[in-house]
């Protein structure tokens, strides 16, 4: 039982997560940077969208880095309440899952090279201290 508990409250973590992503990633085109969501809007091409992100203003990265890491906290801090004991380490074993959706992500549209250095960094220690947040430690 306490595995079950354990993969939910992962799974739940990384389903919050997700959501609050996905809803910065939401206003950060409709709201922020509309122009650049039209630009990329359909485009497959690899490398045009290397061109693109390469020329996007560093303001609207900037918000899906933010949005990663707000979204990291929530699921970090989801995580760790569901699964009682050992919180932490359920947040951390989340942002290790982040992480890689988050190299998954790139790959599939490419960044600047900053970027990928912010994104490697900010999953792990966001989930964590929405973990220890939600622990009290």
């Amino acid at each position: 039982m306490r595995v079950l508990r354990s993969i939910g409250a992962v799974a739940a973590g990384f389903v919050a997560a997700t959501i609050v992503m996905m809803i910065v990633e939401t206003l950060n085109g409709r709201v922020f940077y509309p122009g650049l969501a039209k630009a990329v809007e359909g485009v497959r091409d690899r490398e045009v969208l290397r061109a693109i992100f390469a020329g996007a203003p560093i303001g609207a990265l900037l918000v899906v880095i933010a949005g990663w890491a707000v979204g990291s906290l929530a699921g970090g801090w989801l995580a760790a309440r569901i699964a009682g004991r050992s919180g932490i380490t359920h947040g951390v074993v989340l942002g290790v899952l982040l992480t890689c959706a988050g190299v998954a992500n790139n790959l599939m549209l490419p960044p600047p090279p900053w970027f990928w250095g912010a994104s490697l960094i900010v999953f792990l220690p966001c989930a964590w201290l929405g973990a220890k947040r939600a622990t009290g430690r």
